[in-house]
């Protein structure tokens, strides 16, 4: 089976490393969103794409799930001391990998073409591509006005209240190169449980899936369980636009894209409301075991439906 998956940050991380971890590199691909992509000190910042690598290659953070293990702070120190804004942490691990990307993208090469580069050095064999090698930018709108991404994130801690989404540049954006190959030879799809707004709906606008819906099992794992994410402002999304975060209220945000839907051992009685086939099982990744053993029903799963 060649699958492809869709993944955002931490939780879309760790069940790509589950996949991975039974997959052979030849038959995962995994696309990743590059809507929350940023300049920040004058460095290109994928943190979505940065935040699987790390993960994929076993160099991430135990402890946060984004960021690298083992990380030190000198620079950002030093930064702060300097006046320069510290509101968007950098540890001198990660600091290289954006310096580095940032000289190569200047350099006239592609995201994915940098991307492709840093996964062989650190060791990663799976493929791993951004949605787009062109700008795809994330702005949420608030009642505080307009913020991109990043802003509204990890600057605001999410506070202000969401109205709705824009991504800026999609209409002049294209898939990365190898996504459209990867989409037509893949046999199902899995949406990790990644951010229904701001990290798969990026991905699934530059994607234009519909003609390929018919021949493909597209099977998405709720980031919500019992009406809130393990990690993220997903719920707090959800409820700001009017909508009762919940399992269903993902099955319903994808309507007719999903084939089944994996939802946590804590909404089985929320699952008998889903209107298309549904997997119960415990979907929180607490363990790298955790991360294999969803990934081996998710994958039992699809091969379960028509």
């Amino acid at each position: 089976m060649n699958l492809l998956a869709l993944a955002g940050g931490v939780g879309g991380a760790k069940l790509a490393h589950g996949l991975a971890q039974i997959l052979p590199p030849e038959n995962l691909t995994v696309i990743v969103n590059t809507g929350d992509d940023f300049e920040h000190l004058g460095l290109r910042i994928s943190p979505d794409l940065d935040t699987v690598c790390y993960t994929l290659a076993g160099l991430a953070n135990p402890d946060t799930g984004w960021g690298r293990a083992d990380e030190t702070w000198n620079a950002m120190a030093n930064l702060k001391r300097l006046g320069a804004p510290d509101w968007f942490n950098l540890g001198d691990r990660d600091l290289a990998t954006h310096l580095e990307r940032t000289r190569r993208l200047n350099a006239g090469q592609t995201l994915s073409q940098v991307t492709r580069d840093f996964c062989a050095a650190w060791g990663v064999k799976h493929t791993v591509l951004p949605m787009s090698d062109d700008p795809v930018r994330t702005m949420v709108d608030t009642d505080e006005g307009e913020l991109p991404f990043q802003e509204y994130f990890v600057h605001r801690h999410c506070e202000p209240r969401v109205k709705s989404f824009r991504f800026e540049g999609l209409s002049t954006a294209s898939p990365a190169a190898g996504v459209r190959e990867a989409v037509e030879s893949a046999d199902a799809i899995i949406i990790c449980p990644s951010n229904p707004w701001v990290s798969i709906d990026p991905i699934l606008a530059v994607l234009h899936l519909s003609s390929f819906i018919s021949r493909l099992s597209v099977i998405a794992v709720s980031p919500i369980i019992a009406g809130k994410t393990v990690k993220g402002p997903a719920a707090k999304m959800f409820a700001e636009l009017g909508i009762e975060p919940s399992a269903l209220a993902v099955a319903d945000h994808y309507e007719n894209l999903l084939t089944g839907i994996v939802v946590d051992s804590l909404d089985s009685e929320l699952a008998k409301q889903i209107r298309i086939p549904t997997l119960v099982t415990n979907t929180i990744m607490q363990t790298v075991e955790d991360r294999a053993r969803l990934a081996h029903e998710t994958l039992q799963f699809i091969g379960s439906l028509p």
